[in-house]
């Protein structure tokens, strides 16, 4: 995806996607990559429309927000009528089809992965869609190594929810890979 990759992670406050953001740059930083990560949240800390920013690059990065993100992931309804017309050109958009139902055509790929669902009917907590949503992003972009995704979430996750995360990043994965065969 170039030399720069901005993502956009969005969806409703409590979703868990602040946190991803922050594993996302933390496993850049891994890799050896340049990463800035920022967020905002609605009026409504829950419920209102969150995102997370990260942009992930081999130079040094020099304008921290993000205008146009290559790589969008909206995991409300709410969101992706927010945000979806700002994905740059050629860009990927990323839904959780769990939430996201309208889908306006855009200049570039979208993928629709059931990620709430498989997190809540796989591992028994749709908490963890966020980090389901992290293994699919990761493995449809390749904007970072799966080894660094696995070390920076398990650096920052609670202790005691280890095996329920690695498994939610595995599904991910997982549902990216059925898509991109």
């Amino acid at each position: 995806m170039g030399d720069k990759t901005e993502l956009r992670l969005s969806g409703t406050g409590g979703q868990g996607l602040i946190l991803a953001g922050i594993i996302m740059a933390d496993a850049a930083i891994r890799d050896g990559k340049n990463s800035i990560q920022s967020q905002s949240y609605g009026p409504e800390a829950r419920g209102g429309a969150s995102r997370a920013e990260v942009i992930i690059g081999d130079e040094e990065i020099d304008y921290p927000k993000v205008a146009n993100p290559n790589v969008l992931l909206v995991m409300s309804q709410e969101a992706c009528d927010k945000f979806v017309h700002d994905l740059a050109s050629g860009g990927v958009v990323i839904a959780d089809s769990t939430y996201v139902q309208e889908l306006p055509a855009v200049d570039g790929q979208i993928y629709k992965l059931p990620i709430s669902q498989t997190a809540r009917e796989e591992v028994g907590r749709e908490m963890v869609a966020n980090v389901v949503a992290l293994g699919a992003v990761a493995r449809i972009t390749g904007v970072v190594s799966r080894d660094a995704l696995t070390e920076a979430l398990m650096a920052r996750i609670p202790r005691g929810t280890e095996e329920m995360n690695r498994k939610a990043l595995e599904l991910g994965w997982q549902l990216a890979e059925q898509v991109l065969h």
